[in-house]
């Protein structure tokens, strides 16, 4: 039997699907809602509402933007010519971080999981091969996780951007199998990109 009110509880169940909250941070964020003002927790709800009606996908990379193209797009002093394919937004996050990129991306919103049924046609890769075909582009840099379906979407990848002419490259040193870009330091994402490979 629950230890807690009927709104406590839910809230705790609510904030343990976040991910990385398990049920002890999530009793953690609860007292310490229950304990501030209340114009604090409208204040965690209006940013969290704010977010969910302002943030979508930018219409040239599929990057996280409040405008219909996001900030690298815009930036007219980024490398046009270099892209940069990620699963995520946060890979984005976290290769700018490195401050060592100076090319935009191209976020896939995925990767090839047969296991969770997500193939090719689930990821943004048309959008990609148009934005190749019609902007001058001289190198694709994959940067997918180091996992199996990260491997398998580099793979793909490859097969269907070599016949573009475009050159290829994939991240190399620095990332360990079977880990997340989003997890990794600056300083080994940084190395990586130096060490990319060509495919």
């Amino acid at each position: 039997m629950s230890r807690y009110t009927e709104s406590i509880e839910k809230l705790i169940e609510k904030l343990i699907r976040l991910p990385g909250i398990g049920r002890r941070s999530a009793e953690r964020i609860v007292n310490y809602l229950v304990g501030t003002s209340k114009e604090e927790a409208n204040s965690l709800a209006e940013a969290i509402t704010k977010v969910k009606e302002n943030v979508r996908s930018c219409s040239i990379c599929h990057n996280l933007s409040e405008e219909d193209q996001c900030r690298i797009c815009r930036d007219l002093r980024r490398k046009k010519d270099i892209i940069c394919i990620v699963e995520r937004p946060s890979d984005v996050t976290a290769i700018e971080k490195t401050g060592s990129y100076s090319g935009v991306y191209h976020v896939l919103l995925g990767s090839i999981s047969p296991l969770e049924g997500k193939g090719p046609g689930d990821l943004k890769i048309e959008s990609l091969i148009q934005r190749i075909k019609q902007e001058n582009v001289k190198e694709i840099i994959i940067a997918t996780d180091a996992d199996t379906e990260g491997e398998a979407t580099a793979l793909y990848l490859t097969k269907v951007l070599k016949p573009l002419g475009v050159k290829l490259t994939r991240i190399g040193l620095g990332l360990p199998m079977g880990s997340n870009l989003e997890y990794a330091d600056a300083t080994t994402l940084s190395v990586s990109l130096e060490a990319r490979r060509e495919i």
